[in-house]
């Protein structure tokens, strides 16, 4: 984030207003510079001072307060946003925005506002599911409104349905996608794959290896906040799924191929970031698996190899990427490898590097090409997602 940006969270009456106060401070801890206005009734559910303690900034509830660091304050920090957020979004609120009625800080603020804006519903299912809030959902919506979908489960009153505000970390999410990168890859269609394959050996064993799938999912996750259209062909991880990333779950690399290879040809851009396992059983290796001396033997046959695959059925303007994990002569081997599988780019790293390699939050990466090698320092995985992807996309132009 090069310059810091300003969020507006509208804050309604709702006993999900709570919530909020952890979002501020996410927003904030983030970088973010954060304003929270309010209505009367949100004030009943949470204090004023709360938001104030967290933000640095006032939190403003009355349009009238003359207490202002701005002569017209709905209009000076209208000019100031970059996202708004009203949640919780009560039914009362949602009905007066959808339309054009300003009667309160909150309001004027929002319809003052030219950025991009965000709501988030939370009220009792039968209310959400009203016909009234659902045409004023709608509309906004026409309008450009952004509607993040409630959760489902239990609400303030016992009822069990949909209608309950997301968790913060949600509504932090959706935040970062609007903001977190400018969108220089919308209209872009990016495949990736990510994690590690398990080839049976039986019904309890299986082959893999110590992926986490932390780096392709980095990639993906990145890819989207950049405004791409993004596929991710995922492994067995143990990773929270994507918001705003279609997810394809595989198990074996036969899997992985038939989900890309099905895939590939409508892609712009395709990552292979996934470490697929080498070798499976052979077709006939559950009836050749033998004890011998107390071993066990088992024959072992390659599994398909999709880099090489995409190579070969590239399609027209298509920019492939592959990663090589290297404990030796790394630079040599990995262009070997982007020569050999005919791919644009190769990430390589070198696994006995501290910081890189399988189950960090680290890399360190040599971004390799037929023309050059531009060497990485130590990055988090996405600041790596970032750079790859803006090599990447150079690379189209």
């Amino acid at each position: 984030m090069k310059e810091q940006k300003t969020v507006l969270l509208g804050v309604t009456g709702s006993i999900a207003a709570y919530k909020i106060a952890g979002l501020a401070r996410m927003l904030k801890k983030a970088g973010y510079r954060v304003h929270v206005l309010m209505t009367k009734n949100a004030a009943n559910f949470i204090h004023p001072i709360t938001f104030e303690t967290l933000t640095g900034e006032k939190c403003l509830i009355d349009t009238f307060d003359r207490n202002f660091e701005f002569s017209v304050e709905h209009v000076a920090l209208a000019k100031q946003a970059d996202l708004v957020l009203v949640a919780p979004a009560s039914a009362n609120v949602i009905g007066k925005i959808a339309n054009g009625i300003a009667d309160d800080m909150l309001t004027t603020t929002v319809m003052a506002c030219p950025c991009r804006k965000l709501i988030a519903p939370a009220m009792n299912t039968n209310m959400f599911h009203n016909p009234i809030v659902q045409d004023n959902l709608k509309k906004l919506e026409g309008y450009g409104y952004g509607i993040i979908p409630p959760d489902t489960g239990m609400l303030a009153n016992g009822d069990i349905g949909d209608g309950r505000m997301p968790e913060p970390e949600v509504l932090f999410d959706w935040c970062l996608q609007e903001l977190a990168y400018e969108k220089d890859m919308a209209g872009v269609r990016v495949l990736v794959t990510a994690g590690p394959t398990q080839e049976a050996l039986d019904p309890v064993r299986y082959l893999t290896n110590h992926s986490s799938g932390k780096m392709g999912y980095a990639i993906a996750q990145v890819a989207a906040r950049r405004g791409a259209q993004v596929t991710l062909v995922s492994g067995p991880v143990a990773l929270a799924p994507l918001r705003f990333v279609e997810t394809v779950p595989v198990t074996s690399a036969q899997d992985m191929f038939e989900a890309v290879s099905a895939r590939a040809a409508q892609q712009d851009i395709v990552i292979k970031a996934a470490a697929v396992a080498d070798y499976r059983p052979a077709s006939v290796a559950s009836e050749k698996i033998k004890k011998k001396d107390g071993d066990m033997a088992i024959p072992l046959e390659r599994t398909v190899d999709i880099l090489a695959w995409l190579g070969e059925h590239r399609a027209p303007g298509q920019i492939l990427c592959g990663f090589s994990m290297e404990t030796e002569n790394m630079i040599e081997n990995s262009r070997r490898k982007l020569e050999k599988k005919k791919i644009d780019l190769i990430a390589a790293n070198n696994v006995k590097v501290e910081g890189a390699g399988f189950g960090t939050e680290t890399n360190v990466v040599t971004l390799m090409t037929k023309d050059d090698a531009e060497q990485l320092p130590l990055l988090s995985k996405e600041d790596v997602a970032d750079r790859l992807l803006t090599k990447l996309m150079s690379l189209r132009a």
